[in-house]
Formats: structure tokens, C-alpha cells, sequence
């Protein structure tokens, strides 16, 4: 079968301290201090086999992440940008949605031609993270597109127990086509709705939303918080093709954060309240964090999603005055984020298939990796069937 793989030069920096895991395993926990000059290239690939618990899955789109981006792009020494857990050689692609060809002999509750999602965190379910509810930060983690083989691909084989079906979005879409292409889109969307409803807890209808950045996870977030019922939804993005992007799924408000001073526009537009949800899409809390502290509600929430390596000062009496909160949150596994981003596309309520600005074939993937480090799409798709 066709694949995207990935081999790179396991290189650590110099003064970079391997850990016993690091050696043990050949998995980087920093892959931009280890892992250098980066070949990506569509080739032909064994196609897997399923294990009893385990599904064979015929992809049938696959979006591209930022952090296909980040494995593309390096720096001036060669090294990649993704700064998580890696593993190479391995094919890329975590975003994705197909229809099941094989079922392993312990599988139950899939069949053949079920149609799926599925997820990319592929947590051990024995470590005691895992075991106190926190898929999300098991200790054994592996991730498809990352440390085992993606979806950029015609053909990937994932455990049953992480796959989620999709069968309910022929009830609002009119095409087997749209439908897997919603359905590539559930993995990021979970990944906002995980940091906007089960670690930061949402809001009440009529709350305030601000979101910084509307690459896909911001524009996920503009769409979760009309589908949740945001009294006004204010979004802040330098791209002119995003913030186009932002209105099409639910911002009633826009603006580059470059020509105002995002502060005062919040407090203009909430008169003089603040908001009560910031969302942290952009990767820039530097720039984005002091604007938020200045237009907080009372009882104010920020959810940092956006990934950025740095420190940012905040004032702190501000948010004791203000009953502020501040959330971390990555991925997306566990406490019903799968389904419930499901069942609210499948109930017509969420429909972030506009973000979708182009759409090529797997021999052409690595040009649509290319093309998203520009920055001004919503969400390049992949179709390997194409």
C-alpha cells in the first residue's frame, strides 16, 4: 500500500541529556532536541494485519495537523520543529476517518463496513493515570502518527477499544464523501472540546467567548461555543482568510489583533463586563494572556490549548480580584469527548466542514503539508481513495 513515512538522524543536541527511557525505547520526549534532517516521502508500505483486538481500516481522509507541519519545517541546524514524543521511521497522520475492512477475532460492537473515527492518544489503560481517569497523560503513551504508524495512508490498523463510529452523520450529510470528511475533523474538534468543557467546564448560554488564534482548533472552538449557545463569540486572528473562516462557523465578531488593542475592544463589545471563556488557540500567550487579564469577567476562564515553549507573566492579584482560573489541557481521550462531539454533528448542531479550503491526494501529501505551513488555510484534507 501507498504510505507518507517519515525517517529522520536520531541527533541529539549538544548538552541535550538522553533519559534511561529515551535509550531504552528510541522514542524522543523532546523530538526537536533529538531528531534531525527529515525525509518525508510517499512509498509503498507492507499493508498491516489486524491483531484480535485490533481493526483494519481503509482511510478515506486524514487532515493535516500543525504538527505535520512541524515535522516538515526545521530549523537552522536541521532539527524538527514538533517538540513531543516521537518515534521514527513512521507514517504521519492522526486526523482521520475511514470504514472498517476486517475486524481481529476479539472485536465486538464493529463490523466491516461500519464507518469510523478514531483516536490518536493510544493510552495503556493500566498505569495509574489511566487507571484514575486521565487517558490523556498515561505513562505508556503511544500516538498514532507519531510514535506508530498514522493515516496518511490507504490502509491503518488501530485497537478497537479507540475507534468511534460515524454510521449517524448519513442523518445531515448527503454524501459518503462529506461524511468521512466530518469525520477527520473529530479528533481536533475533541481536542477543544476537551479544553473548553471538561477542563476549563464551560459556560452558561449567554456567556461571553473570546478565542485567540482560528487556525483549526480555534475555528473548533468558534463552532463549540455557538453549537453550546454563546451569548457573543469574539475572535482575534492575523490571517484575513481564517478570520473569514471564523465567521462562516459561528464568530459574530472579528478582528486581527494587530490593528486594535484586543482589550478594549473586548470590553467595547461586553460592555465594560469582560469575557467569561478566553480560549487560547494561537501558541502565543506571551501576546495573548496580558490582553485576556485586562478583560476578564468575574469568574473568568482561560484555557491554554495553543502549545507554546516559553514563560508568561502574569499579574495575579488580577485574577484573585477578578475570581480568575487559568487551565492547561492537551488531547482529547476519555470523559465522552468522542461522543459528544459525535452526536452534536450528527444532530446538525456543529458542521465545521466549511474550514475545509482544499483537498488533495496521499502522492500529493507532502505538497499539502507544504502548502498549511503558510498558515492561511482552515484544514487541508488528504484522500488517499482519490
Amino acid at each position: 500500500m501507498k504510505a507518507l513515512v517519515l525517517s529522520a538522524e536520531w541527533k541529539p543536541r549538544e548538552g541535550y541529556v538522553l533519559s534511561d527511557f529515551e535509550r531504552q525505547t528510541g522514542k524522543a520526549i523532546t523530538g526537536s532536541s533529538v531528531w534531525r534532517n527529515p525525509k518525508l516521502e510517499v512509498r509503498e508500505v507492507e499493508r498491516p494485519t489486524p491483531g484480535p483486538d485490533q481493526v483494519l481500516i481503509r482511510v478515506k481522509a486524514c487532515g493535516v495537523c500543525g504538527s505535520d507541519i512541524h515535522f516538515y519545517e526545521t530549523d537552522e541546524q536541521g532539527y524538527i520543529l514538533y517538540p513531543g514524543l516521537t518515534k521514527f521511521p513512521t507514517i504521519l497522520g492522526h486526523e482521520f476517518s475511514g470504514v472498517i475492512e476486517e475486524v481481529g477475532s476479539q472485536v465486538k460492537g464493529l463490523t466491516p463496513g461500519d464507518m469510523v473515527t478514531a483516536e490518536e492518544m493510544i493510552w495503556c489503560g493500566y498505569c495509574t493515570p489511566c487507571r484514575n481517569g486521565f487517558p490523556n497523560h498515561c505513562e505508556n503513551l503511544e500516538e498514532i502518527g507519531f510514535t506508530i504508524p498514522g493515516a496518511f495512508a490507504q490502509y491503518i490498523v488501530i485497537g478497537a477499544k479507540y475507534c468511534w463510529k460515524i454510521n449517524d452523520f448519513r442523518a445531515v450529510f448527503d454524501s459518503e464523501d462529506k461524511i468521512y470528511e466530518a469525520g477527520a475533523l473529530t479528533e481536533p474538534t475533541c481536542v477543544t472540546y476537551n479544553a473548553m468543557f471538561e477542563r476549563a467546564g464551560g459556560f452558561r448560554p449567554g456567556a461571553y467567548v473570546v478565542v485567540f488564534g482560528t487556525g483549526p482548533i480555534g475555528l473548533a472552538a468558534v463552532g463549540l461555543a455557538e453549537a453550546a449557545g454563546a451569548g457573543k463569540i469574539i475572535a482575534f486572528e492575523v490571517s484575513p482568510q481564517r478570520r473569514e473562516l471564523a465567521k462562516k462557523v459561528g464568530a459574530d465578531y472579528v478582528y486581527d489583533p494587530r490593528e486594535v488593542k484586543p482589550s478594549e475592544v473586548i470590553l467595547d463589545l461586553t460592555g465594560g463586563q469582560g469575557a467569561d471563556l478566553f480560549v487560547e488557540a494561537a501558541g502565543a500567550p506571551h501576546l495573548t494572556v496580558p490582553e485576556m487579564e485586562k478583560s476578564l469577567a468575574i469568574n473568568a476562564k482561560i484555557v491554554q490549548i495553543g502549545r507554546a515553549a516559553q514563560r508568561v507573566p502574569i499579574y495575579l492579584e488580577k485574577f484573585q480580584v477578578r475570581r480568575g482560573q487559568i487551565f492547561g489541557s492537551q488531547g482529547h481521550s476519555g470523559h465522552g469527548n468522542f461522543p459528544n462531539v459525535i452526536r452534536l454533528v450528527a444532530s446538525g448542531r456543529l458542521d465545521l466542514t466549511p474550514i475545509i479550503t482544499a483537498r488533495y491526494d496521499l502522492d500529493h501529501v507532502v505538497d499539502a503539508i507544504a502548502q498549511s505551513g503558510a498558515r492561511q488555510h482552515g484544514k487541508i484534507m488528504v484522500k488517499p481513495d482519490s
